[in-house]
């Protein structure tokens, strides 16, 4: 965060761009001093983070002045991190921010500070009202949305359904057109190998996939599927689709990482971090990094900033296409 913070400095001096930065002001405090940089953040509390932001401000959520260990979940720390995500969203509901950023959280942390979710998206849906909501990764114009996301997969079948189907569907082509793309070529995934093979391979793709997706192209939507998995991600990389519908987790989420993580073969060290997490289907605007916590790291001053910098950058995208709508409606 200090890092992103002060890479895009220069246009938070110009005016451009106004960032409020939400944790703990201790621990803020102490990365930048590591890192050798400047403080140049106005602290607000968090009952006066009402108004617009302005600039680079900090709202400090840590009552423990950074007393919380660093590099392992806790119950402490997975209070601040919901304690920070609550705040942002109060925010972004209330009209003090156009949008939310959010970093890596332990899912670990969270349930030991007795907030039972399994991820971010689950959490910001329960604290903005949402019915529903969807999990989209992009890197460059590979984008990806999730039937399902933190399930077994045991489960995964039972939670493909038409509805969530034609939600999923839905709400990717809108985001698309957010970004500005006026065909909007959508690919749904079939569940099992070869889409099923004519029932050999299980009859969900044929039974429930199949008929869902004919229903949506009823409807105007421009959608194909189920196409197999192990080839509608070469498709969707050579251009013949704008963004993929996959059906759980690691489907969706192994090629997106694949094209934008990379590790140093003798090392083990991470060289590089890009993708961007965007949460459809809720009232505010919210994107994130595409990567965990890296504990293993934590206040060595070698994390990555860059998929935090792409989060923030596609945030600001997505509020000026939501303004540009109101405006001409």
């Amino acid at each position: 965060m200090a890092k992103a913070a002060d890479f895009l400095w220069p246009r938070i001096e110009a005016g451009e761009l106004s960032l409020a930065l939400v944790g703990s002001r201790a621990a803020h405090r102490r990365s930048l001093a590591s890192l050798g940089l400047a403080d140049r953040v106005e602290s607000i509390e968090p009952d006066a983070a009402t108004d617009r932001i302005r600039g680079l401000t900090f709202i400090d959520v840590d009552p423990r002045s950074g007393n919380v260990p660093m590099g392992r979940s806790t119950a402490e720390g997975g209070q601040i991190a919901y304690d920070a995500i609550a705040t942002a969203v109060k925010m972004a509901l209330g009209g003090a921010a156009d949008a939310i950023c959010t970093g890596p959280i332990s899912k670990e942390a969270l349930n030991l500070a007795g907030y039972q979710y399994s991820g971010h998206t689950e959490l910001l849906a329960d604290l903005t009202g949402a019915k529903d909501s969807v999990m989209l990764l992009a890197h460059g114009n590979v984008r990806v949305s999730h039937v399902t996301t933190h399930v077994a997969l045991e489960d995964v079948p039972k939670r493909v359904t038409p509805e969530r189907l034609g939600r999923v569907v839905t709400l990717t082509d809108e985001a698309l057109r957010s970004l500005g793309l006026a065909r909007r070529r959508i690919a749904v995934a079939a569940l099992n190998p070869h889409a099923g093979e004519g029932g050999l391979f299980g009859r969900q793709d044929i039974d429930v996939v199949a008929p869902a997706v004919q229903k949506l192209r009823e409807s105007g939507f421009d959608v194909e599927g189920p196409v197999p998995g192990d080839t509608v991600f070469v498709k969707l990389r050579a251009g013949q689709f704008d963004a993929v519908v996959a059906m759980y987790h690691d489907q969706g989420h192994i090629p997106v990482k694949l094209l934008g993580f990379s590790v140093d073969g003798a090392t083990g060290r991470w060289e590089a971090l890009s993708g961007v997490n965007v949460t459809l289907g809720l009232p505010i605007i919210r994107t994130s990094v595409d990567h965990g916590t890296a504990f293993d790291i934590a206040g060595q001053g070698i994390a990555s900033e860059t998929s935090l910098i792409e989060a923030i950058e596609l945030a600001v995208t997505l509020t000026e296409a939501r303004r540009d709508v109101s405006v001409s409606g």
